[in-house]
């Protein structure tokens, strides 16, 4: 008996340094199985009304400015008009004016891209710091935001981040769907630039959480709707883990070019269930109030 229990020890020892040290993957396991646990004491998958997710359909390419009236030919123009100039075509490059290194935070479980993301904006709008302790307390508290439209699984979903984001003080993210990536990169350049604030985008198929923080383009995209957006700076929470599927991570703040968009933001599509109004579609978080107001309250 005392040979049982000894190699019962010795098994348990290290069946738990396994864990500790993430050997062959047991600790990721472990924590799979504690996050099942942890689903089943907090009970089904709440079905409840939440931020809505909202189908953008863009102007025609053809609409760039209201034109300008034409006089009537006896109509005698005031003396101090002028011809209005037609806006310069010319590239742009736009960064949210911080250090990445300063706001970025890495997801500390291989499923805690959402809280990592909402940690990031949070940061970037000076609300939180970018510690272990605050990410631990945003994932703790997904329960409060879940919704089954949201997340057929529970837990976290473009709806539950922006209202996560609310309850910090950061209001206004809204749920947008695109049927091109080209039209939600536009759409997300848009807001950076009429807010000054970050955008989340839902790559990986709407399973992993990027944070925008900057693009480029050939043209200024608030101004020319035909504007090419030809990547955009991103924060990944998954840096500086190398993924099985999507390959190795790029540092805070990385440029990712088209090439790069192309293979990470890929339209929503989800094991678990249909999404009507996101299947098939691109999938961004956008703000709509500026940083300072959204700041301030």
């Amino acid at each position: 008996m005392r040979r049982v229990g000894v190699v019962g020890i010795a098994v348990a020892v290290l069946v738990t340094a396994a864990i500790w040290t993430d050997t062959l993957g047991a600790g990721d396991r472990w924590q799979h199985v504690l996050d099942r646990v942890d689903r089943l004491i907090a009970g089904p998958v709440p079905v409840r009304s939440s931020v809505p997710t909202l189908i953008v359909t863009p102007p025609p390419a053809s609409a760039t400015l209201p034109p300008t009236p034409t006089p009537e030919p006896d109509a005698t123009p005031a003396p101090t008009s002028s011809p209005r100039q037609a806006p310069a075509r010319e590239a742009v490059d736009v960064t949210i004016p911080r250090d990445p290194e300063t706001v970025f935070a890495h997801e500390l479980r291989n499923t805690w891209c959402a809280p990592a993301g909402v940690q990031m904006v949070l940061a970037l709008h000076g609300r939180v710091d970018t510690s272990d302790a605050v990410q631990r307390e945003l994932a703790a508290r997904v329960y409060e935001w879940e919704s089954y439209d949201d997340s057929h699984n529970g837990g976290w979903g473009p709806a539950s981040m922006s209202e996560a984001l609310a309850a910090y003080g950061v209001p206004g993210y809204e749920v947008r769907a695109y049927e091109t990536r080209a039209d939600a990169l536009h759409g997300a350049a848009i807001a950076i630039q009429g807010t000054g604030a970050p955008v989340v985008l839902l790559a990986w198929r709407g399973a992993h959480t990027w944070i925008m923080t900057g693009f480029r383009a050939d043209a200024d995209p608030a101004l020319f709707p035909d504007a090419v957006v030809s990547g955009a700076y991103v924060l990944d929470p998954w840096y500086p883990w190398v993924s099985s599927i999507w390959g190795a991570s790029d540092p805070p703040g990385t440029f990712q070019d088209d090439a790069e968009m192309i293979r990470n933001f890929l339209p929503w599509k989800r094991p678990e269930g249909k999404y009507p109004d996101r299947d098939g579609r691109f999938i961004i978080l956008a703000p709509t109030l500026p940083l300072d107001e959204a700041v301030q309250g």
